[in-house]
């Protein structure tokens, strides 16, 4: 028997692998939360084929964890506009909200990536496309024009900010590096 087919060793970590986290934080700090009403609640789940006594993730059918950002407010490292509202949120799992990231919501429901609705080979998954499709129709979600709202110079600082964590994180990874290597040379001597 040999044990190593079940041992696993920790993926190695880089502070640069982190660089998406911090531009989701930058992004993520400066977006609006609308909080709906009671009502909006009941009619979203209503669009969706579901009551109070049916909330389920809208893209899996299990159980609903969290809301999902419907349209990602994130592509390409800068902000879409979108917010966190009743019209871009939709009931999810934290599998499906995992997997689907920062996608177009039918491409992804309907793709081999890992997690996504096909892969799982969701029954019903045409129904809940249609679903989404209504809900999408249902309401316009706002599209916030950030750089318009608080100025040029305001919101070139902001990304400025964002440069200068990115670039303190590339050069500490550098001495990151440095020193991992040091120490496992020092280790392998032992």
């Amino acid at each position: 028997m040999n044990y190593l087919s079940i041992f696993r060793m920790p993926t190695p970590m880089k502070i640069t692998g982190r660089s998406s986290s911090i531009t989701n934080s930058f992004i993520n700090s400066i977006i609006p939360i609308v909080t709906p009403t009671s009502e909006q609640v009941e009619e979203a789940l209503y669009i969706l084929g579901m009551d109070y006594d049916s909330f389920q993730c809208s893209y899996c059918g299990a159980t609903a964890s969290e809301w999902d950002h419907l349209r990602p407010l994130v592509l390409n490292k800068k902000p879409t506009g979108y917010i966190s509202e009743i019209h871009n949120l939709v009931p999810s799992c934290g599998k499906c909200n995992q997997s689907k990231g920062n996608k177009e919501w039918a491409t992804w429901m309907l793709s081999d990536a890992n997690l996504s609705p096909k892969s799982r080979r969701v029954q019903d998954i045409e129904l809940r496309m249609q679903r989404l499709s209504d809900y999408e129709k249902w309401g316009v979600p706002s599209v916030v024009d950030f750089e318009l709202i608080v100025g040029k110079d305001k919101w070139a600082e902001h990304w400025e900010n964002w440069e200068i964590v990115q670039s303190t994180m590339r050069d500490a990874q550098v001495l990151a590096t440095e020193i991992n290597k040091t120490v496992a040379e020092f280790y392998a001597k032992l």
